[in-house]
């Protein structure tokens, strides 16, 4: 993992970030439905998740961070995620190391949903690396807005992703994903071409 420290005086995003983590501290979501037909046929909450790491890893705006040694960028983003105790109706947060390939990837995957879906701990595996994000999926039903309210000191700069149940609709399977993200390093523009960039791997993923 590396960190690359913005130069802040010859960031050209210097006065925004300024207004939204200083004078306006903001953070704002949108929802959009994906075309997830291609996908009907795998396994789609690790898929999801993969897709969204390797769409995270092609953004700077998402991997930007506030750290104690200030502004930068990791070079690298790794998926935290929830996982669903059938017994206990409770959830855990995990991660899973990511691997350019999806198949390296779901066997990891599958090695840590196994070793922590029985657990009541919140955060059962330890060591989680800074250099990750949250994903979060609510299968029981689908949304067309979803907003999580962060408190705090107002400068968590990474993205947030929350899935719904997916719906078809006219011969489309469909899938709404809440995207959340702070207004100080990410503008809508960089959120639409977040999900163009998105959907675009959705309809070439194949294993």
């Amino acid at each position: 993992m590396s960190f690359h420290l913005i130069d802040y005086q010859t960031w050209e995003r210097k006065e925004f970030y300024e207004h939204f983590i200083n004078e306006v501290v903001c953070t704002y979501s949108t929802t959009v439905n994906l075309d997830i037909t291609n996908l009907k046929n795998m396994r789609l909450y690790p898929t999801m998740i993969w897709l969204l790491t390797k769409a995270v890893n092609q953004m700077p705006e998402f991997r930007t961070a506030l750290t104690d040694k200030g502004v930068g960028i990791y070079d690298e983003m790794h998926p935290s995620y929830t996982i669903f105790n059938k017994e206990k109706k409770n959830f855990s947060t995990i991660w899973t190391e990511f691997h350019e390939d999806y198949n390296e990837f779901l066997s990891a995957y599958e090695t840590d949903v196994e070793k922590f879906s029985l657990s009541e701990r919140y955060a059962p595996k330890t060591n989680i690396p800074p250099n990750s994000f949250d994903i979060s999926m609510v299968p029981w039903f689908t949304f067309t807005s979803f907003n999580l309210n962060i408190f705090g000191d107002g400068k968590y700069l990474l993205p947030i992703f929350t899935l719904g149940k997916y719906f078809d609709d006219s011969g489309k399977r469909l899938l709404p994903i809440s995207i959340q993200v702070h207004h100080a390093v990410c503008d809508g523009y960089h959120i639409g071409k977040f999900v163009e960039t998105l959907q675009t791997m959705i309809n070439q993923f194949h294993t």
